[in-house]
This record gives C-alpha cells, structure tokens and sequence, in this order.
C-alpha cells in the first residue's frame, strides 16, 4: 500500500467585521447578534488568529463590555490570539472592542482614543409651556422622574446622573489599563475622553503600530495565509416593512455618531 503523505493546510485567519455604532436596539453592533459570528470565528476550524477589522464610533458601554468579553473569553480558551485594525475610528466604545486584542494596528490616519462617557438629552419644558401642554406624571418613587426632558433640570438629578457616568468611566479606564498596561503613557489627556490621530496614538501606547490586515497577517503567517470573514447578516424579509423605517432611523444616529469625528 501506497502511503500518500500528510499534506498540511495553510494557515487561516478569522476576520471579523466591527462596522457601525454599538446600540443595545438591535439596530447595530449588539451581542445578541455578534454572539454567534464571535462563536464561529473561533470554533469553525483552528484558526491561526482571530482579526478584529474595526470601524466604530462607539455606542452603549454595556454593549461594548458584553462583545469585548466573548471575544476574550474564547481567544483564552481556545488559546487564539486576536489583533485589531481599526480603519477611520476605533472611539469610545470602539476603542474598547480594540482593546479585546492582543495588538492594535492602525491606519496612519485612523482616530483612536475618546476613553469617556457622554450623556445626552434635551429640554422641553420651555417649549411645551408656550404650547399650552400640561404634562401629567405620577410616579411611585422619588427618582423615577429622573432627568425627565420635560421638567427643568435639577441639581440634584443632574449630580446623581454625573455620578453614574464617573462609574462608567471608572470601569472604562480600568479596562484599558488591563489590557494595555505598561504600555500606556502618562499623557494627562488620556482619559479625557481626547481622540489621537495615527502616530499620535502609537505615541500614548493606545495602539502598536499602523499596518493593515493582509500584509501584517501575511508578515506574521506566512504568504499562504488565507482568511475567512464573519459578519452580522440581515434576512431578505429584514429590508420590507416597518424594517425600512427602523433601518433608516438607525443610518441617521450612526452617521451622528459617526460625525462626531469629521467623518
């Protein structure tokens, strides 16, 4: 008998595409719907590494804590390394999916960095008063007004709601302090929630360098590499009906969120 000698296959690479605001709507990036991409980006074969192909301006914190986590959690058990590249934004929320990887490679005119929490809502009591408007709420509980766009602000509220996002910001800055580590400066802007652009963010060790997905994959396995991308699909059924409507309410805050940065 013949023996025919094991041939091995070239390696792969699990690219997994980050595009848009990160919502807990199920209107952009969610865990919910990355869950099972993540999933099989690390359990379809044995992938050399997992690529992150970033282009985020951030979204919900809590949303952004769930993704980055699964993603962590997989790379250590299936002992996978993960690398990051970011394309024209990798802000806030996005910067934190970033750091869910080992390295971050950057464009040279990719921004990165707005490590904060914003807040943002509107007054309209004004404008109801003049309408004539009587607003009608009764509540069981002192707080659960909270902020209410159509009561004037009080100080009191507005204290309790810096409060939670000194939380949230706490909880970021810690993370990114976890995963980067040392390789951090003491820039004093760093937690500010100030955005660096390409070297600028390789200079305060937000990122490693600027490379690019194939040639970087391609440097550290070989030219043989080959990749296989995972994405969040949308069904056929998903562009009729009422989808059209709640699809294009979602385009215009993600292009706000996008706009934020010039972008």
């Amino acid at each position: 008998m013949i023996k025919i000698p094991f041939v091995k296959s070239p390696p792969f690479v699990a690219v997994i595409r980050l595009q848009g605001a990160i919502a807990n709507s199920g209107r952009g990036l969610d865990s919910p719907g990355l869950g099972p991409v993540i999933a099989k980006a690390f359990s379809k074969g044995k992938p050399a590494a997992v690529a992150l192909e970033i282009n985020c301006p951030g979204g919900s914190p809590v949303q952004s804590s769930l993704i980055a986590a699964h993603i962590r959690r997989l790379a250590d058990e299936k002992k996978v390394p993960v690398f990051a590249f970011v394309e024209d934004v990798a802000a806030s929320g996005g910067y934190w999916l970033a750091c869910a990887a080992d390295e971050i490679f950057i464009d040279s005119c990719s921004l990165t960095g707005s490590i904060g929490v914003i807040s943002a809502n509107f007054g309209a009591h004004q404008a109801i008063d003049k309408l004539g408007i009587e607003r009608r709420v009764h509540t069981a509980g002192k707080s659960k007004s909270l902020m209410d766009p159509f009561k004037p602000e009080k100080p009191e509220d507005v204290k309790k709601l810096k409060g939670w996002l000194g939380d949230l910001h706490a909880t970021f800055i810690a993370y990114v302090k976890s995963r980067r580590g040392p390789k951090l400066s003491d820039d004093p802007d760093l937690f500010t929630g100030e955005v660096y652009i390409g070297q600028k963010g390789i200079d305060v060790g937000l990122v490693d360098g600027i490379g690019h997905l194939v040639p970087v994959m391609k440097a550290r396995f070989g030219d043989k590499v080959r990749f296989r991308r995972y994405g969040q699909k949308k069904s056929i059924l998903s562009r009729f009906g009422a989808q059209i409507v709640d699809d294009a309410v979602a385009g215009i805050e993600e292009r706000a969120a996008f706009a934020r940065f010039g972008l």
